[in-house]
């Protein structure tokens, strides 16, 4: 037997975490033995959800799958300070604007699920700058919600592990620093994106007059952003400050 498929077979990954069910079966074997070393033996582990964004679950992927689009948006939109730039395909490089960037790479992913590898740093006025690797599932759910709109429920859980021995050395005395650090910044995230989907279906115009000033968004991402923003107009109740230019 190949030496490295048998290192692999030893490298399997449980599927339920925090209560949630992933398809980490799924995973290639050669990022198996990648990400088994952080969920055993993480620093900490930190769960956010089901949070429900206002989105249909066509929209919340494209814009999930396309950082460096969501990201345009949300800076023009005065919403969030965010950085990202694609190095590769499933491979990009992000930045919060509050201390914390690094490199992700899109591990699995399938309707309902994504699972992500990070390396990164983190830095703030209560810890020492601090780097390591990260492991996010992201469950999905399409729903609808009481007042008939599409949505999407969300659940991540994160396996975070320090690189440096001393620290992870202490680490029952980090992780409640960690720990919220990590929880904040998932949290952000998903209120950011929330934010994003109200200015969508309230504002389409201004979205869409974002979206095309220079440097533009793709033709393509244009083209989808301006027909979902059309479909969340005549679905939504919500007073709309004018219409989608051509």
């Amino acid at each position: 037997m190949d030496a490295a498929l048998a290192q692999s077979e030893t490298c399997v990954l449980p599927s339920q975490h925090a209560g949630v069910t992933f398809p980490l079966e799924q995973v290639e074997p050669g990022w198996a033995c990648r990400v088994q070393p952080i969920i055993s033996h993480y620093t900490t582990v930190s769960k956010l959800g089901p949070l429900r964004t206002p989105l249909p679950e066509s929209v919340y992927t494209y814009l999930l799958d396309r950082p460096r689009m969501a990201a345009i948006l949300v800076n023009r939109l005065g919403i969030a300070t965010y950085q990202s730039e694609m190095r590769g395909l499933g491979h990009y490089w992000g930045n919060d604007g509050e201390g914390t960037e690094g490199m992700i790479e899109l591990v699995y992913q399938d309707r309902t699920s994504r699972v992500y590898y990070l390396e990164g740093a983190h830095g703030s006025r209560f810890l020492p700058l601090i780097t390591g690797k990260a492991v996010v599932l992201l469950r999905m759910n399409q729903v609808i919600d009481p007042n008939g709109v599409e949505a999407v429920d969300s659940t991540v859980v994160s396996y975070a592990r320090l690189d440096n021995r001393l620290l992870a050395g202490i680490a029952s005395l980090l992780r409640p620093l960690v720990g919220s650090a990590v929880t904040r910044r998932l949290a952000k995230g998903v209120d950011t994106v929330n934010r994003l989907s109200q200015v969508m279906r309230q504002q389409p115009d201004r979205v869409m007059s974002e979206a095309t000033k220079s440097p533009a968004l793709s033709s393509d991402e244009v083209a989808f952003l301006k027909q979902a923003l059309e479909n969340l107009a005549h679905s939504s109740g919500a007073p709309r400050s004018g219409t989608i230019s051509p």
